[in-house]
Parts: C-alpha cells; structure tokens; sequence
C-alpha cells in the first residue's frame, strides 16, 4: 500500500535496499564506526504510550495520520568528527526507494548527551 509521499514497494525495490543496507553496516563495521543499527518495525506495528492531564496512560495504535515522517531505522556510530558522520549521512543515509517527491528521505545526525561526569 503505497501514497503519493511513499509509494509501494515493488519486491525487487525492497531487495534493492536491503541489499544498500547490508552493504553500508558491513562498510561501517569494517572501519570500526558501527557501535549499533537496526531496522525497525512499519507504523501499524506500534504504540504509542503518553499520560493524559491526570497522568492516565493514554495508549494509541499506529498508524497515526498526523505522522509525516517516521524513523525506519537508526546507526550509532562512533566518528571522529561530524563531519566524518555528515560524509556518512550523505553517502548512505538515503537508500535506494521508489520514485518520490524531493525531500522525503531524511538522515538526521545527532550528537549524544554527554554523562553528567564529562560535563565537570
């Protein structure tokens, strides 16, 4: 099931990207970047828990129609520097996927918070 963002995907488009997938963890495992990654599973396959104003848990199936980006999977990568992991991001983190608008595949880089140690 497809939508004018994100079309279907044919078979052959899903082997396409998981086999660009495969072949960036093996990349990254090989120069010792790749501490974690994993795919992970589609909207309707999800939950989302929040509290309501009397701290009631408010549990919510997914999909849910006001999400217009979702995060498919994620690194964690150990890099000298940012623009080491940018080069990264760029090279990689848009995999092959079916013709779409512009804009709609996104590889954010964030930076992890520090221990409160390494703050002192």
């Amino acid at each position: 099931m497809g939508s004018a963002y994100s079309p279907a995907w044919s078979e052959q488009e899903i082997q396409a990207m998981y086999a660009f997938m495969g072949a960036v963890n093996a990349d990254l495992s090989e120069t010792g970047e790749l501490l974690d990654g994993q795919g992970l599973a589609e909207p309707a396959r999800t939950r989302h828990v929040s509290r309501d104003i009397d701290g009631k848990a408010v549990i919510t199936d997914g999909p849910y129609g006001e999400t217009e980006e979702l995060l498919c999977g994620y690194w964690v990568l150990e890099c000298e520097s940012l623009e080491r992991v940018t080069e990264i991001a760029e090279r990689n983190g848009c995999p092959p996927r079916p013709p779409a608008p512009a804009g709609r595949a996104v590889a954010a880089v964030r930076d992890d918070v520090p221990s409160p140690e390494a703050l002192t």
